[in-house]
C-alpha cells in the first residue's frame, strides 16, 4: 500500500498492470488470479518459517545467551557456577576496530563514475548518501548492531525503503487584526480556524464619535475586531528509512545462495493497527487480524528478551490502536502474468493466514546482508560467526574456571570428619572465626584437607587463550597491550606480530565492507527514483541543492574503508614520503609536469588529515578537480630585454616631457594673445568713443568685436589640431623590400 490512501489498482502502474491482464487474457495468456498467488506465497512463507524458527533460531538463541554469558544449564548445586564470556570478550574487542575503520575516513563509500558526464554527479552522490545514512538516519548506530548481529549471530540485515511523512504542526495566535487574518488565510496549505472574536479594547469611546462622510451623512465608525485563531499547517515530505532487522525477522527460502537470487525474501513483524492504518490500510480490514503474536515462540526472539513477557503481547494492550497484527512483506519470484517468466512481485500478507492484502510489481529488494564469514555457495544467513569459533572455548574455559574455583574453595573451606554423637553439631556448623567446638573426646573433629590443584589449570588457559588467538586473530599483541610478548623485540617482529594478529580482523572487516555496497547501491536507486525535488542540505559546510533525477542509478560502489597493511603511524609516513616526493616534482618539473599534479597532492594532504581523525578535510585544503590547470608562469625578462624597455620607458618619458612643455608654451601663447587682443580691442573702444563725442559719427563697435573674436577662434583651433596630431603615435616607417 502506498502512503496516500490510495488504492494499487488506482494507481498509473495498477491501471497499466491491468490493462496487461486483459490484453494478455484477449491472447489466449492466463493470468495467475489472487487465489493461486495467496497459495503460493502461503506455502514459500510456512518453509522459510520453518527454515528460519526450526534450524536457524535455535542455533541464534544459543550464540545470544553465550554471549550475554548466561549459564549453561548444567550446573551443580554447591559447585562454582562461573561463566567464561569468550564470545562477548572476542565480539567487544573486534567491534571497535571495525566501527574505526568503517567511520575514520569522511566517505564510507563513494560511487564511481560510468562516464565523463557523471564525475561531478558521483561526487554530489557521494556526500548526498552519506548524509542520508549519518543525518537522515542514526547510520552509527544502525550498523553497529548490524555488526555485533553478524559477529555473534551469523548475518547482519540492513533495510532501506522511501517513506512518504506528513508532519501537522499547530500554533496558536491572539490579538489579530483582520490585515493580519486575510493573510493567514491566504497561506497555502494553512487552515486557520478562528477560536474567539471580540471587540479592540484598546478603542476608546472618544475614538467613536460619529464622522462626517464626503456626502455630507453622520456615519458611526465600527469598532475594529480582534481574533484568536488556531493555525494548523500540514506538509509532506520524504525521506529514506535506514534500519537494522532483527534477524527472526528475516525471512528467506532455504535453498537461496544469495538475496539477489532468493525466490523469496520477507519481513515479518508485529505491527501495530495504528501503523497499518497509515500506511493506507482499512482500519476494519486490519482489525479482524489482530492475534497473538507469530514470534513468541520463536527461541531467538525470547533469548533476546529473557525478562519482558511475551505471551499474548498482540492483546495485552489496552489501546485498540497499539494492538498488534502480524503482518509480512514478500518480494517473490512468480509468473503472475502467465508469460512464463517469473517477475518480481512485492506481496503483503496479514494474520496467520498470511491473506494477501496488497500485491504489486517490484523493482528492487531492499535488503542488504552482512555476513560475518560466509560459506561458498550457501545462503548468508548460515555463515560463520565468532560464536562458531569460540562456542567450545567458552565451555572449555568455563569448566577450568569452575573446577579451579571449586578446588579453591576446598583447600581454604575443607570437609570436616565428626564422630557422631560425640561433637556438638552446631559448633562444628558454626564457622565464626575462634568459635569453640565442643567435644566429648579428643580427635572427635577432624578437616578433611585437600590441596590447592588449580595451578596445573593455568597452563591450560593459556593454550585455550592462544587457540582463540589463532581462530578469531584477535589477541593482546594485535592491541598492543602484551608487553611480555613484546619486550626484547625489534621493531620488525614487533610490526610483524601486531600484522599477523590483524590480518583476521581485516579479512572480517573487508567482508562486511562489501555489505557497504548493497547498502549504498539501495540508498542511490531510492535517492534516483523517488525523490522528485530538489532539497537543500549543507554539505561540506555548504548549503547545496540537491536533484538525484539527474544521476546514473546504475553508477557502481565503491568501498572507502581504512584497510591496508600496516599501522596508522606507518601510514602516515608513507603519505610523509610521498608528499616530500610530489612537492619536489612540482618545484623542480612546474605544476603542468607528467609525473605529478596539483590535485594529485591536494589528495595526499587530505588523505594524511583523515588518517590524523579529521573527518572534515575540506576545513584544511580545498578540493581540486583533476582538470585543473594552473595559470601560466610569466618568465622572467633577460638583462637586454630589461635594459630595451628601461630606454623605451626613458624615451617615452622625454616625449611626453616635450609635450607638456609644448602644452606650457602653446598656453602661455594664447594667453598673450588673448591679453593683446583685449588691450587692442580696449583702445578701439576707447577711439570710438572719443570719435563719437568729438565728432558726433557712429562706430559699429560690435563689428570691431566680430573681427577680434573671429581672428582670436582661428588661432585656438589651429593651435587645438596642433596638439591632436601631436598626441597622436607616430607609424614606423614602411620597410623597403
Amino acid at each position: 500500500m502506498n502512503e496516500e490512501n490510495e488504492s494499487y489498482e488506482d494507481t498509473p502502474i495498477g491501471m497499466a498492470e491491468e490493462m496487461q491482464r486483459e490484453v494478455a487474457e484477449d491472447n489466449g495468456v492466463q493470468p495467475m488470479d489472487d487465489a493461486e498467488l495467496q497459495s503460493i506465497v502461503g506455502a514459500e512463507i510456512e518453509d522459510a518459517i520453518s527454515y528460519v524458527d526450526s534450524d536457524l533460531s535455535p542455533f541464534r538463541a544459543q550464540a545470544t545467551d553465550y554471549y550475554r554469558g548466561d549459564p549453561f544449564g548444567n550446573e551443580e548445586e554447591g559447585q562454582s557456577h562461573v561463566v567464561a564470556t569468550e564470545v562477548r570478550d572476542t565480539v567487544n574487542a573486534m567491534l571497535p576496530s571495525i566501527m574505526r575503520t568503517m567511520f575514520s575516513s569522511e566517505q564510507i563509500v563513494e560511487y564511481v563514475p560510468t562516464n565523463e558526464e557523471d564525475v561531478a554527479n558521483a561526487a554530489q552522490a557521494t556526500d548526498y548518501a552519506n548524509y542520508v545514512l549519518q543525518q537522515d538516519n542514526d547510520g552509527f548506530m544502525v550498523l553497529y548492531g548490524t555488526f555485533k548481529d553478524a559477529l555473534v549471530r551469523k548475518c547482519g540485515i540492513v533495510k532501506t525503503w522511501w517513506e512518504d511523512r506528513t508532519k501537522v504542526r499547530v500554533e496558536n495566535y491572539t490579538g489579530l487584526d483582520e490585515q493580519m487574518l486575510m493573510v493567514l488565510q491566504s497561506e497555502a496549505g494553512a487552515v486557520v480556524t478562528v477560536i474567539t472574536q471580540y471587540d479592540d479594547p484598546s478603542v476608546t469611546p472618544e475614538m467613536m464619535q460619529p464622522q462626517m462622510d464626503a456626502m455630507g451623512n453622520m456615519v458611526m465608525p465600527q469598532v475594529p475586531q480582534l481574533f484568536d485563531v488556531e493555525i494548523k499547517r500540514v506538509t509532506k515530505d520524504g525521506r529514506i528509512v535506514v534500519e537494522g532487522v532483527p534477524p527472526e525477522e528475516f525471512l528467506i527460502d532455504r535453498n537461496a545462495r544469495s538475496i539477489d537470487t532468493a525466490s523469496i525474501i520477507a519481513h515479518r513483524k508485529m505491527a501495530t493497527v495504528s501503523e497499518l492504518v497509515e500506511m493506507g490500510y482499512d482500519e476494519d480490514e486490519v482489525r479482524q487480524y489482530v492475534t497473538s503474536s507469530d514470534l513468541e515462540n520463536n527461541d531467538e526472539y525470547l533469548a533476546r528478551r529473557p525478562i519482558t513477557t511475551t505471551i499474548g503481547m498482540a492483546n495485552e494492550s489496552n489501546n485498540p490502536a497499539m494492538q498488534r497484527v502480524l503482518y509480512i512483506e514478500t518480494w517473490i519470484k512468480v509468473d503472475y502474468d502467465g508469460d512464463g517468466i517469473a517477475e518480481l512481485r512485492k506481496v503483503c500478507s496479514m494474520g496467520d493466514g498470511y491473506t494477501v492484502v496488497n500485491n504489486e510489481p517490484a523493482d528492487f529488494i531492499p535488503f542488504a546482508d552482512f555476513p560475518c564469514d560466509p560459506e561458498p555457495h550457501t545462503s548468508p544467513v548460515e555463515a560463520n560467526s565468532i560464536f562458531d569459533y569460540t562456542k567450545d572455548l567458552q565451555e572449555i574455559k568455563s569448566d577450568i574456571l569452575r573446577n579451579t574455583l571449586d578446588s579453591l574453595a576446598q583447600s581454604i573451606h575443607p570437609r570436616t570428619a565428626v564422630v557422631e554423637g560425640q561433637v556438638n553439631m552446631d559448633d562444628v556448623l558454626n564457622n565464626e572465626t575462634g568459635a569453640i567446638v565442643r567435644m566429648r573426646a579428643p580427635g572427635m573433629v577432624q578437616p578433611l584437607a585437600q590441596p590447592f590443584v588449580g595451578q596445573a589449570a593455568f597452563p591450560m588457559l593459556d593454550y585455550v587463550e592462544q587457540m582463540k588467538e589463532n581462530r578469531t586473530g584477535m589477541s593482546k599483541a594485535a592491541m598492543g597491550l602484551n608487553a611480555d610478548a613484546l619486550q626484547s623485540s625489534t621493531k620488525a617482529a614487533v610490526a610483524a606480530t601486531v600484522s599477523a594478529s590483524q590480518s583476521r580482523l581485516e579479512l572480517t572487516t573487508r567482508i562486511l565492507a562489501h555489505g557497504m555496497k548493497k547498502l549504498f547501491k539501495n540508498l542511490l536507486f531510492l535517492m534516483t527514483t523517488h525523490q522528485d525535488k530538489a532539497r537543500m542540505v549543507r554539505l561540506r559546510n555548504q548549503w547545496v541543492a540537491i536533484d538525484p533525477r539527474a544521476w546514473n542509478s546504475d553508477m557502481d560502489v565503491s568501498v572507502n574503508v581504512a584497510l591496508g597493511t600496516g599501522d596508522m603511524e606507518q601510514k602516515m609516513q608513507l603519505l610523509m614520503m610521498i608528499s616530500a616526493k610530489q612537492e619536489q616534482a612540482l618545484q623542480q618539473l612546474g605544476p603542468m609536469n607528467p609525473l605529478v599534479t596539483p590535485a594529485q597532492y591536494a589528495n595526499t594532504l587530505r588523505r594524511m588529515v583523515e588518517l590524523a581523525g579529521f573527518k572534515d578535510s575540506s576545513q584544511f585544503f580545498n578540493v581540486i578537480p583533476p582538470d585543473y590547470q594552473p595559470p601560466p608562469k610569466q618568465e622572467k625578462p633577460s638583462p637586454e630585454e630589461m635594459l630595451a624597455m628601461v630606454q623605451a620607458q626613458s624615451i617615452q618619458a622625454d616625449i611626453q616631457k616635450k609635450a607638456a612643455e609644448l602644452q606650457l608654451d602653446r598656453e602661455k601663447m594664447l594667453r598673450a594673445d588673448d591679453r593683446e587682443r583685449d588691450r587692442i580691442e580696449s583702445d578701439a573702444m576707447l577711439r570710438a568713443a572719443e570719435i563719437e563725442a568729438k565728432y558726433g559719427t557712429q562706430v559699429n563697435i560690435a563689428h570691431i568685436h566680430e573681427m577680434m573674436e573671429k581672428d582670436r577662434e582661428a588661432i585656438r583651433q589651429q593651435a587645438a589640431i596642433a596638439q591632436t596630431a601631436m598626441q597622436q603615435p607616430q607609424q614606423p616607417p614602411p620597410q623597403v623590400m
